[in-house]
């Protein structure tokens, strides 16, 4: 019988330990995550860069984008680049607006209030411009003979367009209250090109200098601030 009581008082015991750890886990409140959606205005940075240490290029781009679930952000870019290239044979000017719009897609965990973003997307590009050609050399297979140089007396060729389809990655980091820094490369192809008679657009505007015809390269350095609209609270488990 003295066994048996001892049985009971341990099992006793046992319930009552498991109770009472039970009891002070559900009196732990864990506080819901605040997540801001809003929107994010900047600059590419290199952009603007490049226009005080090139005098062949003067460029701007503006860039926004808004949060519109958990993962998904709305995103676009507008810009103007007048930009003088001098090749082998030719040397032209190109000036010309575009924009871009599409989106991002945040593959990036934050834990506590971080807001970074690694960032995968897609964008539409369309851009209006101009050529003109300052001088080009015809070439000569035999130069022994001289070389004739054809200046055409600034050519131009306005109403010029095309459109692109571009992928894009990228980073952004809250540097400090609402301010972010940035950085996405982009890989672009031509879907429509416009080009002047007898001369190719070796460069677009937003789109950049043109390779193998079709494609083209690019990266961008944004500096933003973040505008922020609402909240939501999202629920966190222990």
């Amino acid at each position: 019988m003295k066994h048996i009581s001892k049985f009971y008082f341990s099992t006793l015991l046992i319930l009552c330990c498991f109770m009472s750890q039970a009891q002070r886990q559900d009196s732990v409140v864990v506080p819901p995550k605040i997540e801001r959606y809003g929107i994010r205005v900047g600059a590419d940075i290199s952009k603007i860069a490049r226009t005080l240490y090139d005098s062949d290029y003067q460029g701007l781009e503006l860039v926004a984008d808004y949060r519109l679930s958990k993962k998904y952000f709305l995103a676009g870019e507008l810009g103007n680049e007048n930009k003088t290239t001098d090749d082998d044979q030719i040397n032209f000017t190109t000036k010309g607006t575009y924009f871009k719009v599409g989106f991002d897609y945040n593959a990036h965990e934050n834990w506590l209030d971080l807001e970074n973003i690694i960032s995968v997307g897609l964008r539409y590009g369309l851009s209006t411009f101009s050529q003109e050609i300052n001088s080009f050399e015809i070439y000569n297979p035999h130069p022994y003979f001289g070389e004739d140089t054809e200046t055409p007396s600034g050519q131009k060729f306005d109403g010029l367009s095309a459109q692109w389809i571009e992928v894009v990655a990228g980073v952004k980091t809250r540097v400090f209250d609402n301010f972010f820094v940035g950085f996405s490369v982009r890989a672009s192809r031509l879907t429509s090109n416009q080009k002047p008679g007898g001369f190719d657009n070796l460069f677009i505007p937003g789109f950049n200098r043109t390779y193998e015809g079709d494609f083209g390269v690019g990266f961008n350095y944004t500096v933003t601030y973040f505008i922020p609209i609402y909240k939501k609270k999202i629920e966190r488990k222990l």
